[in-house]
């Protein structure tokens, strides 16, 4: 299945359990849900640490899994609070990263194929020859983009430290916008819509992004055409 495919129905399945019963059984449901969610003395029975454990762990996944990690990181900002959402965010975005990143250092190519569509690791290939690790930071908030140059950086055998430094600061800035946005549209009643949003504008760009980003193939032909000339 394609990429983008199995990441737009994720996204999809992601935003629809919390969203669709509320559409369909309204407010008796909505209030039957806070009834479950808070015990007795006003306090809930799951705690802010079982929940930030949960976010850590679902990001983390990504490498296996298309989560929608800026819908992920949005619920967490309204449920958790900016720092909290913020800290387990970047905390399951970078592991995340680091495990593809030493997949793809330990099985090379053969991996980054299973893992990307080869247009997008094509597309990766040209932005990391004209800006090295930054295409790390270039990428980090694009769906599908960032995997992909995540893992080519890894085949390609890029140093920890090079890799670390700009993705944990970016995942770092990433976690907090969408914390914020999170925290700010709780607050607002209105936080199913940012998830909502928050998950399907990063997809968008990404596969705008893709039409956009120019790849190896077209530079190579753009320097025969030149050369003939």
């Amino acid at each position: 299945m394609n990429k983008v495919l199995r990441a737009t129905l994720w996204l999809a399945v992601f935003l629809a359990v919390p969203i669709v019963p509320f559409l369909f059984l309204g407010e008796t449901f909505e209030k039957q849900v806070e009834g479950w969610l808070v015990a007795d003395d006003g306090e809930a029975p799951v705690s802010d640490g079982v929940r930030m454990l949960f976010v850590v762990g679902v990001l983390a996944t990504d490498i296996f899994l298309p989560i929608p990690s800026s819908a992920v990181s949005t619920w967490a900002g309204g449920v958790l609070g900016i720092w909290q959402a913020t800290l387990a965010s970047w905390v399951g975005m970078t592991l995340g990263a680091m495990l593809g990143f030493t997949l793809a250092r330990t099985f090379g190519a053969r991996f980054v194929k299973r893992r990307a569509e080869s247009s997008d690791v094509d597309q990766m290939a040209a932005l990391t020859r004209r800006y090295g690790p930054l295409a790390l930071v270039l990428t980090r908030a694009l769906p599908i983009l960032a995997e992909a140059c995540v893992l080519l950086m890894g085949a390609s055998g890029l140093s920890w430290k090079r890799f670390l430094l700009p993705v944990a600061a970016s995942n770092l800035m990433i976690a907090l916008v969408y914390a914020a946005f999170g925290r700010f549209s709780q607050q607002h009643d209105l936080l199913p819509a940012a998830a909502v949003l928050s998950g399907t504008v990063p997809l968008c760009l990404a596969l705008l992004a893709r039409r956009w980003l120019p790849s190896e193939e077209k530079e190579g032909g753009k320097k025969e055409g030149e050369s003939g000339k």
